[in-house]
């Protein structure tokens, strides 16, 4: 696709970011807890748990607007602009778990923001 992107494809793309941070996050907030115990214990109490589940929603239904992000944009494109996803988990991480952001993550970041910057305009 040259030129900018359709509005279509912008709002598939930013579901994804936003069905993929917060299935990441559920992930973590099931996995994190410390009352879970060790093996099948931790296990069953992950899936009595809503974290878990969310998680495996979000993620049932990023795999569907995912297939339609990729029937709209060559996949090259695709793969490029769904990189920032790396970058909303890792800022969502340090804003709800407290998780460091050393200067070689956060500078890895920003050249990641750039390249998807200059994917989303340059086509």
């Amino acid at each position: 696709m040259t030129g900018s992107l359709s509005t279509l494809v912008v709002g598939l793309w930013l579901l994804n970011i936003v069905l993929d941070t917060t299935g990441q996050l559920a992930f973590k907030a099931a996995a994190g807890d410390s009352d879970a115990g060790d093996g099948l214990a931790r296990w069953k109490h992950m899936a009595a748990r809503p974290w878990l589940w969310l998680g495996i929603g979000c993620y049932a239904v990023e795999f569907l607007v995912w297939i339609a992000f990729l029937s709209l944009i060559p996949l090259s494109e695709g793969v490029l602009l769904g990189s920032i996803n790396i970058v909303a988990i890792m800022l969502a991480g340090r804003l709800l778990f407290g998780e460091k952001l050393t200067r070689l993550r956060v500078i890895g970041i920003a050249l990641v923001t750039l390249g998807v910057a200059i994917v989303g305009l340059g086509g």
